[in-house]
């Protein structure tokens, strides 16, 4: 199990679409790949989850986090394969660990945890709140927006990670993260 959380060797940059839900990490995630020509990773938990509710009409359980930290893990390392240069992911095991201390009274699958750490990324965009909250079947926390934000933010600075946070429109966001993406290309070359 210990080797599919861990990411395997790449030269691309990953960059990281982080933050609660509905703040446009999926919609950013596709626009900075085709605006850089590149792959995107997909939110493997959306696909697991919400295919859980299709067929029985059950919400995330304990028991679903190391599966979904596995597949987002396989997506990870299979589309990083294919990248070269940038790989833009809409969500990464931090992500998991996160919900998972949210609605687990704190707990945290100690592998998952482990691989947090473990892992590395090169940048963080933490999402903003200050986009519509879309509804969805998987979607439950619209008054707690805020207190949301902050609980992603501290978990960033609880693992000593640098991060910029991406607000306002979609355009707003997008010319942001460009602009950030550019100078960490630039520090790379």
């Amino acid at each position: 199990m210990e080797k599919t959380l861990s990411q395997q060797p790449s030269d691309c940059i990953k960059v990281v679409l982080f933050g609660p839900e509905s703040t446009g990490k999926t919609t950013l995630s596709k626009a900075l790949a085709n605006y850089f020509g590149t792959h995107w990773v997909a939110e493997y938990a959306r696909e697991y989850l919400q295919n859980k509710w299709d067929l029985e009409q059950k919400t995330c359980e304990p028991s679903d986090l190391l599966p979904i930290a596995v597949g987002q893990m396989q997506l990870e390392n299979s589309t990083a394969a294919k990248t070269n240069e940038l790989l833009f992911c809409d969500t990464n095991l931090l992500e998991t660990k996160v919900y998972s201390e949210v609605y687990y009274n704190g707990y945290c699958d100690p592998l998952i945890d482990y691989y947090v750490k473990k892992n590395y990324y090169n940048l963080y965009f933490l999402c903003d709140i200050d986009v519509p909250w879309v509804a969805d079947d998987l979607r439950d926390k619209p008054n707690e927006r805020k207190k949301m934000f902050l609980t992603f933010e501290r978990a960033l600075q609880k693992q000593g990670l640098s991060y910029e946070i991406l607000s306002g429109s979609e355009t707003e966001r997008l010319k942001n993260a460009i602009y950030h993406i550019n100078q960490l290309l630039i520090t790379k070359i």
